[in-house]
């Protein structure tokens, strides 16, 4: 009986082991938190991150320094796991930082056209999953309510009002596409984006040893950056850019950086609110779900 109690001892601490170092070497595991990447991944769904789909970030950079084995570069729509880059405590290591998933939609080197939102007004579809915010008057909601009825669309409320006071709703391009159909010419849909088009400006996402001009737009979000990850000091005075006690018109970045956005943009959970992601922070790539109540979805690939 001794004997077999050291059997099972020796079997669970293999198990144990070999769990340990798939999850540090090979693929890991997050459970998505909000309704952000719907309807992509759904809130609850448990998905495995394949963490050589960029290389392997070897464990704990914040003690041994950041290194990457077979690095390779995130492309555009890919979604992504990565440590939240600007947390409530910038002392917490960066590998014991909360984990956020969203799209890359914009990677080292490229130009994006972002509103006053932040959101990209290109219209470039990564997935039919993708959301855009419509707005219609308000006196037609009872007709939307009976349209979403009548095609089958739920848990889809109001996410917000405009000014003039205006309803406005998310859409993935499917959802879209039936509702539009069904509504006809019979109710007035604005995409949120076209009300604010005169107030769209280009933003180059830092790519390694780059120069990034410094405008009255992107200030802010450079002087952020190069605070929280260049480890430089940088103030903004009026629209000026000032590094290490001088104004620059342009700064030459140290490193890769990715811009992330959430399937639905009224969802925060993206570069929107933490702007640019350093390379050092992505853990990986979705892979596969594993866990789902979704009939279906069971080990269903991610893209």
């Amino acid at each position: 009986m001794h004997a077999n109690w050291k059997t099972v001892l020796k079997g669970a601490a293999g198990c144990i082991l070999a769990v340990i170092l798939v999850k540090a070497f090979l693929v890991t595991s997050c459970f998505i938190p909000s309704s952000g990447m719907e309807n992509t991944l759904y809130q609850g769904e448990g998905v495995l991150i394949s963490k050589w789909s960029y290389g392997l970030r070897m464990p704990f950079p914040s003690v041994f320094g950041y290194h990457r084995i077979g690095s390779c570069e995130v492309e555009e729509g890919d979604i992504v796991l990565f440590n939240d880059p600007n947390p409530a405590n910038p002392d917490k290591r960066i590998e014991g930082r909360e984990v956020f998933i969203s799209r890359c939609i914009g990677t080292a080197g490229d130009t994006l056209l972002l509103n006053k939102e932040l959101i990209d007004t290109e219209n470039e579809v990564w997935s039919p999953d993708n959301k855009a915010l419509y707005v219609y008057p308000a006196a037609q909601e009872d007709a939307v309510q009976a349209i979403l009825e009548a095609v089958e669309i739920h848990d889809n409320p109001l996410v917000g009002y405009t000014e003039d006071g205006g309803f406005i709703r998310s859409f993935s391009r499917y959802e879209w596409y039936l509702v539009s159909q069904k509504a006809g010419k019979g109710i007035t849909f604005t995409p949120l984006n076209a009300k604010l088009a005169d107030e769209v400006h280009p933003y180059v996402v830092p790519r390694k040893n780059m120069s990034v001009t410094v405008y009255p737009w992107n200030v802010v979000l450079l002087c952020n950056t190069i605070v929280s990850h260049e480890g430089k000091q940088a103030m903004v005075k009026g629209d000026t850019l000032w590094v290490e006690g001088k104004p620059v018109r342009s700064y030459t970045f140290t490193k890769n950086y990715y811009w992330m956005a959430s399937n639905d943009p009224v969802n925060l959970s993206d570069s929107r609110l933490f702007g640019f992601v350093p390379e050092e922070y992505i853990i990986g790539k979705a892979w596969r779900i594993w866990f789902t109540v979704r009939k279906g979805r069971f080990m269903q690939r991610v893209e």
